[in-house]
């Protein structure tokens, strides 16, 4: 995904923030099998979720939080 702001393609944290926020599901396909392959992208997807965790309506970063804490048990 090219991300807006970001100059790079790599997955930080704001970059994750890019993809859960305005990806399509190749991008989400992309983030869940680099962060299965990687445990630093999986908690930085939990790191990520975990800020808009206070906001109900946040439904894909609940979705992300959901999936991260599962793996990472």
């Amino acid at each position: 995904m090219l991300h807006r702001h970001l100059t790079h393609q790599q997955f930080t944290l704001a970059a994750i923030d890019d993809v859960i926020a305005r990806g399509k599901r190749r991008d989400w396909v992309e983030l869940r099998q680099a962060a299965l392959d990687d445990q630093d992208v999986m908690r930085k997807v939990l790191r990520v979720c975990l800020a808009y965790i206070a906001d109900p309506y946040a439904q894909r970063y609940h979705f992300w939080k959901q999936y991260a804490e599962r793996h990472l048990a």
